[in-house]
């Protein structure tokens, strides 16, 4: 699979591993801890998310700007990894819960994740491009396609051990200090500390802390030492990304040399260089850039359904699965978070099966063009959210489960709904995400690399801000309901990349 592909692609590609490592520890976990933290009962928590994902992408086209101006990508590159660090830096730090002066904790926090999504910003739109201007040398153009989907597939190693690693280290933290895990009861604790509890939620709590082994028969004082050790826990995981960071940047450092500098590519032609590339005229570059928005524009709500998996599919797991559990001994692998490695895993594990299809269908004369790639991606999308909203019907609504202080596992579905759905909406990430990152390295003009991939990641920005209305929804409508609003999402979507495609077919060429 990596035979004829450029050197530099694992040294790119284990770097993103390592960064991606980091950050999806942090998204696992991002939401739950914000609700827990700071007993967020509405969309505050799915608020902030938002701002906070959409941020990571849209100032990824600040970092491209910052290194199509500077013409220094790999020390652009290299910046963004340190203010990562740092931000994981304040979000490891424990602080008591709950918490007592809530405003300066919460501009900690979001200081914290304004540092994340600034280095990230910095990081990987420029990395992107980095990896690209690989595939421009003629020797490597046509393995474009499948080199970027090699990158993804490195990075999603990452990604498919980070929720376990986070998992297991708060569970470990929860069960040193007596108590045991259970994902109702955190909530159930702001619940308690606030005073509104139904009687039929008290009675539940009460059962419920004398299971974990509550050694105190008043509920106020358990209450507070519960959720002070279960959110020291998830602190402490925020510290394995800084782990993460670390390793990413020796690795980068190690490998930088071997990387190419997007901002040699377009040179006079007195310059020596690797893939000299001639300028176009104005009319050409109006064309590509007109296609690329357009398919920037359709994308949004392909990611606005997508990204669910950090909010209203983690709420899902949490609130109406039956969780997955993995006794270790020393820990258990339990929690909603957990099934956040099914998507990664999946990634790493049908990759090579997607090229290898494509690779099939191409050598039999029926390859596939990217943008008609992309529309089947949100098509399969839809269908990932369709089988979701059969799987919930029947279920109580958000509502009617706090009432009742959560739902016991007979009234839970099974864990495979959720396998299910993540297997699907891989297979439609397979089919959007690397290709639609080669597609920009192909279509984007050269002088706008850094600045086009950062487009690509803005469009992702706008989809991730809307994510919040599915929690939105999630609280205020039929959970089966919600998930139709995300199968006509990915069906718009769809259907205007078909209404574009000859178009689109023809400015990639």
């Amino acid at each position: 699979m990596l035979k004829n592909h450029p050197k530099g692609l694992i040294g790119a590609a284990l770097s993103n591993m390592g960064e991606r490592f980091g950050f999806y520890i942090m998204m696992a976990i991002l939401l739950l801890f914000l609700n827990y933290k700071f007993a967020f009962t509405g969309s505050q928590g799915a608020i902030i998310y938002s701002v906070f994902y959409a941020m990571i992408y849209i100032l990824a086209l600040v970092g491209g700007v910052i290194a199509d101006r500077t013409k220094k990508y790999k020390s652009t590159i290299l910046a963004g990894l340190i203010l990562m660090s740092i931000g994981y830096v304040l979000l490891a730090i424990p602080t008591p819960t709950p918490v007592q002066n809530k405003t300066l904790i919460l501009i900690l926090t979001c200081l914290g994740l304004f540092s994340i999504a600034f280095g990230n910003g910095l990081f990987k739109g420029n990395l992107q491009a980095v990896v690209g201007q690989l595939y421009d040398n003629p020797r490597y153009t046509e393995k474009r396609e499948t080199g970027f989907q090699i990158f993804y597939m490195f990075i999603n190693i990452g990604a498919m051990f980070a929720p376990l690693m986070a998992v297991g280290l708060r569970n470990w933290w929860v069960q040193s200090k007596g108590f045991q895990f259970n994902a109702d009861l955190p909530a159930l604790c702001n619940e308690w500390l606030s005073g509104n509890m139904t009687t039929e939620a008290s009675t539940r709590f009460s059962e419920l802390a004398a299971q974990v082994g509550s050694a105190s028969t008043d509920l106020t004082v358990f209450a507070n030492e519960y959720l002070n050790v279960f959110m020291t826990g998830y602190h402490y995981s925020f510290g394995i990304a800084i782990l993460a960071m670390l390793i990413s940047l020796v690795i980068f450092i190690v490998n930088k040399n071997s990387l190419p500098d997007p901002a040699a590519k377009v040179v006079s032609k007195k310059e020596k260089s690797s893939s000299p590339v001639a300028e176009m005229d104005t009319r050409e570059i109006r064309q590509r850039l007109y296609a690329l928005f357009a398919v920037f524009g359709v994308v949004i709500f392909f990611w606005f359904s997508f990204h669910q998996n950090g909010q209203t599919l983690t709420l899902f797991a949490n609130d109406y699965t039956r969780l997955l559990k993995l006794d270790l001994g020393f820990t258990t692998l339990e929690g909603a978070e957990v099934f956040q490695t099914f998507n990664p895993f999946f990634v790493v594990f049908l990759t090579p099966i997607v090229i290898a299809f494509f690779g099939w269908l191409k050598a039999r004369g029926y390859e596939i063009s990217t943008p008609k790639k992309i529309a089947i991606g949100m098509g399969i999308a839809a269908a990932a959210f369709a089988v979701m909203s059969l799987g919930s019907m029947g279920l109580a609504t958000d509502a009617e489960r706090k009432a009742m202080g959560g739902l016991s596992d007979a009234m839970r579905v099974t864990p495979w709904l959720l396998i299910g759905t993540y297997l699907i909406l891989t297979v439609a990430e397979l089919f959007i995400s690397p290709l639609g990152i080669a597609f920009v390295s192909k279509v984007a003009p050269p002088q706008y690399q850094g600045i086009m991939q950062g487009g690509w990641l803005s469009a992702t920005a706008l989809g991730n801000q809307l994510l919040f209305l599915g929690v939105i929804f999630y609280k205020s409508i039929p959970i089966w309901a919600t998930w139709c609003i995300f199968v006509t999402a990915c069906l718009i979507s769809m259907f205007t990349m078909i209404f574009m495609l000859k178009w689109l077919e023809r400015v990639a060429k």
